[in-house]
């Protein structure tokens, strides 16, 4: 069972995944509307990605017998520049997510809940994950510079993102 304090930073976690979600989906309509289909597919896996990641804290609160408190979505900005920026501004959001999952496990230690703990480190490995991936695009956006047929290639790799693979209740 959560104490409150746990219970009300996990529904807060909550509304962050599902902003992270609403900021890629506006990431990928401006994407398509620049004319790059493949930097629109990426953000649309990440709109995948981020959604699984705010439903595993759903069901992990209905598991624990702990409220669901669903809370305002901010609206997302609607213009990132270049892809250059849109990418710094995508890997400062994920650091931001990242002190977040670190705030957590911070409480779950103090609150000696080791459940919680042990739960939070998928995303605490996630989290190094979603970082390093975008710290690459933004190496091959820096090398790409300004050359539109680098750029065009870059667009038709980041279009062969696979969809991230379905995640049974309280898994992956």
């Amino acid at each position: 069972m959560l104490n409150e304090k746990m219970e009300e930073a996990i529904n807060e976690q909550i509304n962050k995944e599902m902003y992270s979600s609403y900021l890629y989906l506006a990431m990928s309509a401006y994407s398509s509307a620049k004319g790059l289909p493949g930097f629109a597919h990426w953000f649309r896996i990440q709109v995948e990605e981020e959604t699984i990641h705010a439903m595993k804290f759903f069901d992990y609160l209905n598991r624990q017998g702990a409220n669901v408190k669903l809370k305002e979505i901010q609206e997302p900005p609607m213009e990132f520049g270049t892809p250059l920026e849109m990418f710094k501004k995508t890997l400062e959001h994920e650091q931001f997510i990242t002190r977040s999952i670190h705030e957590l496990v911070d409480l779950a230690i103090a609150e000696k809940d080791h459940a919680t703990n042990a739960f939070l480190q998928w995303y605490v490995n996630e989290q190094i994950e979603e970082e390093e991936n975008d710290n690459d695009i933004i190496a091959k956006l820096k090398l790409v510079g300004d050359n539109v047929n680098s750029l065009y290639m870059l667009d038709n790799e980041l279009a062969q993102r696979l969809p991230p693979q379905p995640a049974t209740q309280g898994n992956a």
